[in-house]
């Protein structure tokens, strides 16, 4: 059974972006905004999103250029001021005024963003496997495969392709969860075969977009926003000496390692249901 709604808004340039919409829209607990990763979409949060919509809204929006969200004809617009205003589009075409972010990698630098931008809007935030510094390996790995399409013939090749490219990713997962990583992945096309979920466009921005700005700042603006940092214990972005300064900077940050789980964590580990379960009640 689906467990949410097909939702799909204009942004201010005009272009045609999706969201799903989980839960009551009405329900009186603080909604919950989940933003994902670089080139992932809303499927990533399915399983998240199901648990919390028991009892509050959820929504969780395909950026443009990712999922079911047009793609923009101009490569430039692919950058984070953009994806933050037209999440802001988004909070006010649905009547949310104030939201928990959920925040996976890049999805946790624009619930900075957002925070700095409009603070009022945000009432939490958590960050999954991201914060100020980038492991220049990580970063460097994830620019190598997003900029051209990967295509393949049917899903058992793309789920032996994505374990071959992220072997550190979830070491003990079984073949079900890599099919769901897949799906996230690739989508269908009109040859019958199976493309990146992504225009590849947006590698040609993130490697024009020059260096990158102050990130501490960006953290530091969180000073008083109730936070939970998750990290995968082997991820090759988010090193454990960041986490730790992150920890020195907000002393009321909460930090969860995940265990055994690289860039990033996919939210249905134990550890991270608790850890939400856990943040979430206390605010």
């Amino acid at each position: 059974m689906v467990g949410f709604r097909d939702g799909y808004f204009l942004s201010q340039d005009c272009l045609r972006l999706y969201y799903r919409d989980y839960g009551d829209p009405h329900a009186p607990k603080t909604p919950v905004l989940c933003l994902s990763g670089l080139v992932r979409n809303s499927i990533d949060f399915d399983h998240v999103a199901v648990r919390l919509a028991a009892d509050r809204r959820v929504l969780c929006p395909d950026y443009r250029g990712r999922g079911r969200s047009a793609y923009d004809c101009n490569w430039r617009r692919y950058e984070p001021r953009t994806y933050v205003m037209d999440m802001l589009d988004l909070l006010t075409v649905t009547g949310v005024e104030r939201v928990i972010v959920i925040g996976t990698s890049l999805g946790g630098l624009l619930a900075q963003g957002l925070a700095a931008l409009q603070p009022a809007s945000v009432a939490g935030v958590v960050l999954n496997d991201i914060g100020p510094e980038l492991a220049p390996g990580g970063l460097a790995r994830i620019l190598d495969y997003i900029g051209s399409d990967k295509v393949q013939p049917d899903w058992e090749s793309a789920v032996r392709y994505l374990r071959t490219l992220l072997p550190r990713l979830a070491p003990d997962a079984d073949d079900a969860w890599w099919r769901t990583l897949a799906e996230g992945t690739y989508n269908l096309g009109t040859d019958g075969q199976l493309h990146f979920a992504w225009d590849v466009a947006i590698a040609r921005a993130l490697r024009d977009q020059g260096p990158l700005p102050d990130l501490w700042a960006l953290f530091r603006g969180l000073k008083t926003v109730p936070t939970l940092l998750l990290r995968g214990e082997l991820s090759d972005l988010l090193s454990a000496e960041t986490a730790q300064r992150m920890a020195l900077e907000k002393p009321d940050l909460v930090c969860v390692t995940v265990p055994g789980r690289g860039h990033t964590p996919s939210l249905d580990e134990p550890q991270s249901e608790r850890a939400i379960d856990a943040f979430l009640a206390s605010l």
